[in-house]
């Protein structure tokens, strides 16, 4: 009789795969070696977060969704950080249009399909008033603080903080989030446990894995994004030349990173909502949102620093009307404690306008 293995396969397999692609890359083997290259970079990210997940499973909730938003944000700092340092001063608004970018996939397109796909099936769907509203009112003074104010400070013009305001900013990102996290994980962890409602599904109480499954998750968590690093590294000029090559604005790059990153916690989101595990899916979404932006910022103003690199921050007036048109309705649409299929697809219209305006500013 065969012995099941501890881990799909494809979680042990696409890690190693990964690591043999990138040591070929200076055989330079052309253009269909950069689509493995690209297609393996994908799986991997797609196995960092199945392992991260098996180990979230092993120390629970909230613990659970705070190390996914954690790994989620390793990948998307170097993938961020691999641009900037490869691609000079034409980067200089790289991260932030990634980080826009993130939060407009969360908010608008990975949550309105959440609520989208749990009202079509459950009409009604619940979930936890304080800890959704704890989430929503940090990441506001975030996005506010890092993306906007910017656009308004007068000791540098146009949207750049100077040296003193990106180092300040960066400490209140870092001072907001480890807040937020003492809040989740310490003080107020009831806030972010599912309902009694989400009781009955039989998927919150399935067996964690055992101590050495969890062991092994972690190691190839570790493997995995180490080799998303540098294959992001690798893959960075290519990434900005497809793009030139379209003929799409440099923003188009910053979607792309983003879009790459939060496709498994995507997934994933999507997934619980559809098992009307609504709490789980809005802990995945609203935890990466505040990772994403609250540890991209101090880590790409780090970079900043070190290199002398100029970054940009502030959005355009076109963006900042469609962020808090987005953060205007995700707070209404969850203001409740229950959803519908109403707010789904309101806000799916919202991330549809904000792809379209990209591509036709």
């Amino acid at each position: 009789m065969k012995q099941k293995l501890p881990l799909p396969l494809w979680t042990i397999v696409t890690p190693v795969l990964a690591w043999l692609a990138y040591f070929g890359i200076s055989l330079n083997l052309g253009a269909l070696y950069t689509i493995l290259l690209a297609a393996v970079l994908i799986g991997g990210v797609l196995a960092a977060v199945h392992h991260a997940e098996v180990v979230a499973h092993k120390v629970g909730e909230p613990f659970g969704t705070l190390l996914l938003a954690l790994a989620i944000t390793v990948i998307e700092v170097a993938l961020i950080v691999s641009l900037m340092l490869t691609g000079g001063p034409d980067v200089a608004s790289l991260a932030r249009d990634t980080v826009l970018a993130a939060v407009m996939i969360i908010l608008t397109g990975i949550i309105g399909l959440s609520l989208l796909v749990g009202g079509a099936k459950f009409k009604e769907q619940v979930f936890s008033l304080q800890g959704v509203s704890a989430s929503l009112v940090t990441l506001t003074a975030i996005l506010i603080l890092t993306l906007i104010l910017p656009n308004y400070t007068t000791s540098t013009p146009g949207p750049q903080y100077t040296q003193t305001q990106l180092i300040f900013v960066a400490i209140i990102c870092l001072v907001l989030y480890g807040s937020f996290i003492m809040v989740q994980a310490i003080r107020h962890r009831d806030y972010f446990l599912p309902p009694e409602a989400e009781d009955g599904n039989e998927d919150i109480h399935a067996d964690p894995p055992t101590g050495k499954v969890a062991m092994l998750s972690a190691f190839l968590l570790i493997l995995c994004l180490g080799i998303v690093v540098l294959l992001a590294k690798a893959l960075a000029p290519d990434i900005e030349k497809a793009v030139d090559n379209f003929g799409a604005p440099k923003s188009l790059v910053g979607v792309i990173i983003a879009a790459v990153v939060l496709l498994p916690e995507g997934l994933a989101a999507y997934r619980a909502a559809k098992k009307n595990r609504l709490q789980t899916s809005l802990n995945l979404a609203l935890g990466s949102a505040l990772a994403s932006i609250g540890l991209t910022i101090p880590a790409v103003a780090i970079v900043s620093i070190i290199t002398g690199m100029s970054i940009n921050l502030g959005v355009d007036m076109k963006a900042t009307v469609l962020l808090l048109l987005a953060q205007f309705t995700i707070i209404i649409s969850l203001a409740t404690g229950r959803t519908n299929i109403l707010q789904g697809i309101v806000l799916l219209v919202i991330f549809a306008v904000y792809l379209f305006t990209i591509i036709a500013p």
